[in-house]
């Protein structure tokens, strides 16, 4: 089989890139290792910045989204008894939208059919090739027999255990990485948010996040050692934690329900610069992985399709590479801005063990600066909302 782009893995990144390649004439096949079922089974992100939802505009695949996203003009910073507002529309006049990361991968796959974007699931042990000449190509086997796909170019949207990033020799590797000292326990259930925006505290008990899905599903998070296993706690256990924190200070209060999904994510700030090697060019967690605080994982992944998208249009319908031999560059330029934000926002917000009494009054310092000052407002609302591609 012959193709001019082969994408590997069907998430969110994929998937963008497939539909714009196919919107722009670009003949693309997106191969992933794992049955639809357990793609959408992945519960992820939730708030979407406008480069997010553009790009669903732009392929005309945002009905539901605009039918049930939640445009939200605001989030809380919070302490244990205080609430201090960002509100990002009045500071930059955009706004983010909370509309699950399942709900839009469903969306892209339900419209890959009619779209002629064609998608192989349950592909097993994914190999890639030739990266570094002309004629690149991918194997992989379906159905017990071994397929290859010839290409001009390869994608790799795999995430971080994929095998894309893995192809590339460890001479051409450049990677940096920051493991925290904590997760985060997380709870999925069908009961209202407690409040009508999302927020994050920094809690004498450590850190957590009260967000949602839609105005009747709701994700909480609290920081927990990383020596805590999912077992360690049980649903009440959890929501007694949750209100504890909320109740003073959201807005309704937490409601309880029976967890749809419970776990506990490691955080990790991690960046793989090397995002071209011969004709191999990854996005998305394949190429870096943020901490969930500031919710920047899905919307860096779209940036990073929106750049890669208009490169490959440029060299394979105009015949112009110099989209592709800017791509690295630009693609990061954002990429570290992004993680600062979102470091910066987890160390703000977190009780890390090391840190005594000195450094949580710097963070209630902070705090208390930020609840005063619009010009650190607008800085974290302009960076929480999505910087300009």
């Amino acid at each position: 089989m012959k193709t001019q782009v082969a994408i590997i893995g069907a998430g969110p990144s994929g998937l963008l890139l497939g539909h714009l390649l196919c919107q722009a004439g670009v003949d693309c096949v997106v191969v992933e290792r794992a049955a639809p079922d357990y793609v959408l089974g992945r519960i992820r992100a939730g708030v979407l910045e406008t480069v997010t939802t553009d790009l669903m505009t732009r392929l005309g695949i945002d009905a539901r989204m605009k039918a049930e996203g939640l445009v939200e003009a605001g989030f809380n910073l919070a302490t244990n008894d205080r609430l201090i507002r960002i509100d990002i529309t009045a500071l930059t006049g955009k706004h983010v939208t909370v509309y699950g990361q399942t709900e839009l991968t469903r969306d892209l796959m339900d419209a890959a059919p009619g779209r002629g974007l064609e998608i192989v699931y349950e592909a097993g042990d994914v190999a890639l090739h030739e990266i570094e000449g002309d004629s690149p190509f991918v194997t992989y086997v379906k159905d017990g027999a071994t397929q290859r796909l010839d290409c001009a170019y390869i994608a790799g949207c795999d995430g971080f255990h994929g095998p894309s990033r893995k192809a590339i020799p460890a001479h051409a590797v450049r990677e940096f990485e920051r493991v925290y000292p904590f997760g985060w326990l997380g709870i999925l259930a069908d009961v209202p948010p407690c409040h009508d925006e999302l927020i994050y505290a920094n809690t004498d008990a450590g850190f957590a996040l009260a967000s949602m899905r839609s105005k009747t599903r709701s994700r909480y998070y609290i920081q927990v050692p990383l020596t805590d296993r999912v077992e360690d706690w049980s649903e009440d256990l959890l929501w007694d934690e949750l209100a504890a924190r909320f109740d003073p200070i959201s807005e309704h209060g937490v409601t309880r329900g029976r967890a749809l999904e419970m776990s506990i994510a490691p955080l990790r700030s991690y960046v793989f610069e090397t995002m071209r090697h011969g004709r191999l060019f990854l996005a998305g967690d394949s190429a870096h992985i943020v901490p969930p605080t500031g919710a920047k994982g899905l919307n860096l992944a779209a940036s990073d399709v929106a750049y890669l998208s208009d490169a490959l249009v440029g060299a394979l319908k105009q015949g112009d590479d110099a989209g592709l031999d800017g791509y690295q560059a630009k693609a990061l330029a954002r990429i570290w801005k992004a993680e600062r934000f979102s470091w910066s926002l987890t160390k703000l917000m977190h009780r890390f063990p090391e840190d005594g009494a000195f450094e949580h009054r710097m963070q209630a310092a902070e705090l208390d600066y930020l609840a005063s000052s619009t010009a650190m407002q607008t800085a974290i609302a302009e960076n929480y909302v999505g910087l300009p591609l």
